[in-house]
């Protein structure tokens, strides 16, 4: 927003890592601006005292007074960024384990699956934050009301996929697919980056034989997400994805976590939490209904950033 506003929130070039910290900077309700990162050839070294030295030159250029109150952060490679800017007074929430440097953050938002240890500035929190926010959702029921022809009930999958691998096995896909259309009126279906050509087109089969909306990464025109989620009477989400098992929550239907297989302990963790929290349930509990209260954790994280009298 301004140039002039006390708060200032790091966005890495990586979209689901900044939108943790976008996510917390508007649930604040004040200006804030957004400074996006943008990462050189030394980024990938550890650096264990504050520095802008990870950054190219043309995003350190956006580094000049007046320096803001507070700095809202996310990523490991933030960190560093961060801490430069603590030293010119501001205050420091950041999202993520920081690698270096963690006693000089005000607030350590870290996801409970990650095993966070008790501290004064640690807030633990489920999943991640995220900017789907109640405002955002009703928004997005307006946008793409043309959802509501679709076949109740409408169900909402999100497939990832691997963090570092190529793509997810199209078995798999076309498994959790089959599975869903199982009991589906329709099928809102979007494919990540990370699910692979394969695998998209493996779901795409799987779901012919059911009403459905297919939105393939890179597809051109707007992107439907959001109002997948809108519309949504439950929604199934893929288990390798903490961003979209955190949006999913921010609705009010059912979540079911489908598993895509190699999962480690962490995502494992993750979906425990969730499911002892009475946030979701594994797709075999499908398709029967429970109820859930919506979760929006960046919200929480604004809150307390209120009540510390941080703003």
């Amino acid at each position: 927003m301004t140039a002039e506003a006390a708060v200032w929130t790091l966005a890495d070039p990586r979209a689901g890592t900044a939108a943790q910290a976008l996510g917390i900077a508007e649930r604040l309700g004040v200006p804030f601006r957004t400074v996006p990162l943008a990462w050189g050839g030394m980024a990938g070294l550890p650096w264990p005292w504050p520095s802008l030295g990870g950054l190219t030159p043309a995003a350190r250029a956006a580094f000049r007074p007046p320096w803001p109150r507070l700095v809202i952060s996310a990523g490991r490679r933030a960190a560093p960024v961060a801490r430069w800017l603590g030293r010119r007074g501001a205050r420091l929430v950041h999202c993520m384990r920081p690698g270096f440097g963690a006693a000089e953050f005000d607030l350590l938002v870290l996801g409970r699956h990650d095993r966070p240890k008790e501290a004064a500035n640690i807030l633990p929190i489920l999943g991640a934050c995220h900017r789907m926010s109640p405002a955002r959702l009703e928004v997005a029921r307006r946008d793409w009301v043309a959802l509501a022809d679709l076949t109740a009930p409408r169900i909402a999958l999100l497939v990832g996929g691997p963090v570092r691998a190529e793509g997810m096995d199209p078995t798999r896909a076309a498994a959790i697919g089959a599975e869903v259309a199982g009991f589906a009126g329709s099928v809102l279906a979007t494919a990540s980056r990370r699910t692979g050509g394969a695998a998209t087109e493996a779901l795409a089969a799987s779901l012919a034989g059911v009403p459905h909306r297919l939105h393939r990464w890179g597809d051109a025109g707007p992107n439907p997400y959001a109002g997948f989620l809108a519309w949504a009477d439950a929604v199934v989400v893929s288990g390798d994805s903490v961003s979209m098992l955190s949006e999913a929550l921010a609705t009010t239907v059912p979540v079911f976590i489908a598993d895509p297989g190699g999962l480690g302990l962490r995502h494992l963790r993750l979906h425990g939490g969730l499911i002892a929290a009475g946030q979701a349930k594994m797709l075999a509990a499908a398709p029967t209904p429970f109820d859930r209260p919506r979760l929006d954790e960046a919200a929480r994280v604004a809150a307390e950033i209120r009540t510390r009298g941080w703003l």
